[in-house]
């Protein structure tokens, strides 16, 4: 049976650290690390994600804005409140909270974001200083996942990880992140030929790809490490992964559960990361 790699308990842990951070930073600065959160329009998932990263930045001691839009905002208006954050002192770290309403471009959104204050890592330039091997701000549940690795003392040089889902927000940061760790980095998605064979090969297994229990344990040599990022709800309404955790965690040594894995970790590297743009604002 595996371990349980509790995001929670990480995540628990890792806040404390920045609450430290901040508290250190303020005491020979003076500055505080500010967030801001953007909203267009009203929805209910965004909603909450916004509301718990409130009250994670009040438990921090950080500096926490919301600014809610209306669905009908149109794109320029959104441009001038970006570039208002962008100019704020008080303001490290700006977070405009996807989706958009369709008739904003998210591409023109988040390229407005300068890329000092990018803590997402969406912007082109830090996604480009990450593939250099150089980063300035890495995309949060990419970065949570190696931050549970390491908690864990879990190897990942020469080691062979195997990514299912090849989006820009998880599936390619990750496996660079991997790769600059000194994995051996295969990528898979849709298209893959013979996925199940590909994935039996991983020493560390990454599934996000968006689909229930899309991973069976058949698909899971034994001994490894499976990171669930999947959120899904089933039939009945309940949260289930991308992996088929009760069996797969037959197999695995270590594995994260839906929910309390990854998911956790995903505002508090938000966090992190607005506090590394403090840093670099004091400096």
């Amino acid at each position: 049976m595996s371990e349980l790699i509790d995001g929670k308990k990480v995540s628990q842990d890792t806040r404390a650290e920045i609450a430290e951070k901040v508290a250190d930073l303020k005491e020979k600065t003076g500055v505080i690390p500010g967030l801001a959160a953007v909203l267009v329009g009203e929805d209910p998932a965004s909603e909450i994600y916004v509301r718990n990263k409130r009250k994670a930045c009040a438990d921090c001691g950080m500096h926490s804005e919301e600014h809610k839009l209306s669905s009908e905002t149109t794109e320029d208006e959104l441009l001038s409140l970006v570039e208002k954050l962008n100019n704020d002192p008080k303001i490290h770290g700006i977070l405009v909270q996807l989706p958009l309403p369709d008739h904003i471009n998210e591409t023109n959104i988040l390229r407005a974001v300068t890329p000092l204050k990018d803590v997402d890592g969406f912007h082109p330039e830090n996604v480009g200083r990450l593939v250099e091997g150089n980063p300035r701000f890495v995309s949060c549940t990419p970065a949570g996942i190696i931050k549970m690795l390491d908690y864990y003392n879990l190897e990942i040089k020469g080691k062979e990880a195997v990514i299912i889902g090849r989006s820009n927000i998880v599936g390619k940061p990750v496996s660079l992140l991997l790769l600059h760790r000194h994995a051996t980095v295969t990528i898979c998605h849709s298209r893959t030929r013979d996925l199940p064979e590909v994935a039996r090969r991983a020493d560390i297994l990454v599934a996000a790809i968006g689909r229930a229990k899309f991973v069976t344990e058949d698909m899971v040599k034994d001994g490894a490490v499976v990171i669930d990022v999947g959120i899904n709800r089933n039939e009945e309404g309940k949260l289930v992964g991308d992996v088929d955790f009760e069996n797969v965690s037959k197999k695995a040594s270590y594995i994260t559960p839906v929910p309390g894995g990854v998911g956790p970790m995903t505002i508090t590297m938000l966090l992190w990361n607005t506090l590394e743009s403090a840093k670099m604002s004091a400096d």
